[in-house]
């Protein structure tokens, strides 16, 4: 009993530090949750602060005040914050070496956010990866596809790929080809297609709609139309001139050629 008595003395401070230490961690942890979502809730709420540099920032708190409250755990167990600078620091090295990749990142994302090359819920290519920001924090940003599939791109990557931004502007040319037949007229299939672009009210007149014969094809004579819109009616107003030129072709008779298979049979 003596020698339990003993032992419980001896280990009982340790065990009150572990309970402090455990406290402090989920507290802080949650803490830190709590103070960034605030953050990230209060700059995204001012118009003049776009929405990635408040998710990068709030990301970045977090990320910091976690760093405080693991000094602190570390504090109660007796570990001076001097001797942790001085650990940390000829640590520093080693540290470096094995996460060169994640402090990669860490510099990639202050540089993404400097120039910003992309903002959230705009639709970018990187590297090949298409998809809406969702997300751009210190380590990676984060991508979801038209089916709502989502793509996390180290920052370090994103960094150094070739980026398409195609939402950057708040103008976009559709460009799309109309074949006709050789029978047909050309310039009345030019006619058709522009009053088919100037009876859609998204498609800007300024500059006008252009059409020209660009090709004389095997089977077809190509028209390329030019049209520009708001980058948001993209889509939807190449789905609705390649309907609508269709049907008017239709109604005004020209005809849109179709690749044929001839078979030639010989006597024997």
């Amino acid at each position: 009993m003596d020698d339990m008595i003993e032992k419980g003395f001896t280990y009982w401070p340790m065990v009150l530090n572990g309970g402090k230490a455990l406290a402090v961690l989920i507290i802080g942890w949650i803490a830190a949750g709590m103070v960034s979502s605030a953050l990230r809730k209060r700059i995204n709420a001012t118009p003049e602060i776009d929405a990635t540099l408040g998710n990068f920032v709030a990301s970045m708190v977090r990320w910091v005040l976690i760093a405080v409250v693991m000094i602190a755990v570390l504090g109660i167990f007796g570990i001076e914050a001097t001797s942790l600078v001085a650990m940390m620091g000829a640590a520093t090295l080693a540290i470096g070496l094995a996460l060169q990749g994640t402090l990669s990142d860490l510099a990639a994302g202050f540089m993404l956010v400097l120039f910003r090359p992309y903002k959230i819920g705009q639709y970018v290519d990187i590297g090949g990866t298409a998809g809406t920001v969702k997300d751009l924090n210190l380590f990676v940003t984060e991508l979801a596809t038209p089916d709502n599939v989502q793509i996390i791109i180290p920052n370090g990557q994103a960094w150094g790929a070739v980026i398409t931004n195609f939402s950057h502007h708040a103008t976009r040319r559709v460009d799309m080809v109309f074949g006709i037949d050789y029978g047909d007229s050309a310039d009345a299939a030019k006619a058709i297609i522009l009053q088919q672009a100037a009876a859609d009210s998204r498609i800007k007149q300024d500059p006008e709609p252009w059409v020209r014969v660009t090709n004389l094809g095997d089977s077809s004579v190509d028209l390329t139309t030019r049209v520009w819109v708001d980058a948001a009616d993209y889509w939807e107003v190449k789905f609705a001139m390649t309907q609508a030129v269709k049907e008017a072709f239709d109604t005004k008779g020209i005809s849109i050629p179709y690749p044929h298979t001839v078979e030639i049979k010989r006597d024997s």
